[in-house]
């Protein structure tokens, strides 16, 4: 599959989880278990892989794409169990970034390799949104997975040292270089997070800083190379 294909297929399974995050907004005005019934099952007819974590951080429901790519039942999944799939090099980044961001209540981005049902692992490109009650009280995650180990393949293979020293930064910083290297002023970064400009830039200072550069451009090279971006 071209570059070009495969980046217009994540836009595509992006914009149907966004649906599907508006439909589990919409369910409280249907009622709690008429709403939960039909959220469920537009989630398990949807063709990206989907989580719900609850306020505990643990993992309370898969949809049925997930449990397929997996080949294991809901109840082998639940909790921390669906962890036992991460490729033991990835499995400590991708346990400390999901943690942090629920934590810090902030959406997440990451690539981590996820074990399918005949034993190949594959690379998947997971997001993850915070979910919040009616009232508004926190009420945990809702993440998305899609393969995306053709790209890896056909594009470029992360760089061990660029992965290093990028995830040496704290989730803030690493959100901001994401921003920044798909082409965003610092003004625009701090706009998109909810931050003064202040505080944007001084978080640009300190990803110049921990990555040893003094340009964007190589802060652009650094999040390319590690696979916080595509290329």
């Amino acid at each position: 599959m071209a570059p070009d294909n495969i980046r217009d297929e994540v836009k595509e399974l992006r914009e149907r989880v966004a649906q599907l995050e508006n439909e589990l907004v919409l369910q409280k005005l249907d009622g709690r278990r008429n709403g939960e019934d039909r959220f469920r099952f537009l989630v398990d007819t949807a063709p990206v892989m989907v989580r719900v974590s609850g306020s505990d951080a643990l993992c309370n429901y898969f949809n049925k794409t997930w449990l397929e790519f997996r080949g294991r039942t809901l109840d082998q999944e639940l909790g921390n169990g669906w962890a036992e799939g991460l490729h033991p090099d990835d499995r400590d980044l991708c346990i400390e970034t999901y943690l942090k961001s629920f934590s810090a209540r902030q959406p997440f981005r990451m690539e981590y390799r996820l074990m399918r049902h005949d034993g190949e692992y594959r690379w998947v490109e997971d997001t993850g949104v915070p979910r919040y009650e009616e009232d508004g009280k926190f009420a945990g995650f809702m993440g998305s997975a899609i393969d995306v180990s053709a790209r890896r393949r056909n594009i470029f293979t992360p760089d061990e040292e660029a992965v290093r020293m990028v995830f040496a930064l704290t989730e803030r910083e690493r959100q901001v270089l994401v921003l920044i290297a798909e082409g965003k002023s610092t003004k625009e970064a701090a706009a998109t997070l909810g931050i003064s400009y202040k505080t944007a830039d001084s978080h640009r200072s300190r990803i110049l800083e921990k990555l040893g550069v003094h340009e964007t451009a190589s802060m652009v090279r650094y999040a390319i190379r590690s696979g916080l971006i595509a290329p």
